[in-house]
């Protein structure tokens, strides 16, 4: 998988410890990880939870990733927002079991972390303990297995309510706030990370033009 880590304002000093964290679970098994900051509390690029979820949603949709590891200090905005948009199925987990349960039972594509509770003496333990649960088995495979087939009769009832309940993704791409997309997406690594692993040509050609 390609798997995109997103931080807000807020969290962004963590960027760097997470990043790492992620990387020394996910590339031995065979995943590419990418950071699209907030890179630190110095980045000129601010980012909020909100954009979280619109460069998340870009992300997902597109092509360009396949996971999101997001957040902010409670992580439950951040989901809200990443769950407000069309393609993204967004869990929350502060430790482990949580994210493996999200992983077997509910096998979305992104998670949120709340990285300012109890974020102290051995944090990134319990991160790198939260990463191995996340990607260590194949998702959706179920928990407990005898309730594996009911689980994924769900998770495809749940995919097929959001394309009812939301526009599509170039449609909201089209119709939101066009400064605030290019504020999202105004990182300067984003267009060489974006444009390299993105599969949605409409998608990339609409990003072209607010880029241009």
């Amino acid at each position: 998988m390609k798997i995109a880590l997103i931080n807000e304002n807020s969290q962004a000093p963590k960027n760097e410890l997470i990043f790492n964290t992620l990387k020394k679970v996910a590339e031995p098994l065979g995943h590419e990880c990418f950071n699209y900051g907030r890179y630190s509390a110095e980045d000129p690029v601010e980012k909020s939870y909100v954009q979280e979820g619109l460069l998340a949603a870009i992300l997902l949709n597109s092509g360009a990733a396949d996971f999101v590891i997001t957040g902010c200090g409670t992580g439950m905005g951040a989901m809200l927002a990443l769950n407000s948009f069309p393609g993204v199925m967004c869990g929350w987990a502060h430790e482990p079991l949580e994210s493996y349960l999200f992983s077997q039972v509910n096998a979305g594509n992104a998670l949120s972390i709340p990285f300012a509770m109890d974020f102290g003496w051995g944090a990134e333990l319990n991160l790198e303990y939260i990463f191995e649960k996340l990607l260590s088995s194949p998702m959706g495979g179920g928990y407990p297995e005898a309730w594996a087939a009911p689980e994924k009769r769900n998770r495809g009832i749940l995919a097929e309510v959001k394309k009812v309940t939301h526009k599509d993704m170039l449609t909201v791409l089209k119709e939101i706030d066009q400064d605030f997309l290019k504020q999202t997406i105004g990182e300067p690594n984003f267009a060489e990370m974006f444009f390299a692993n993105c599969k949605n040509e409409e998608i990339a050609a609409y990003i072209r033009g607010v880029l241009a």
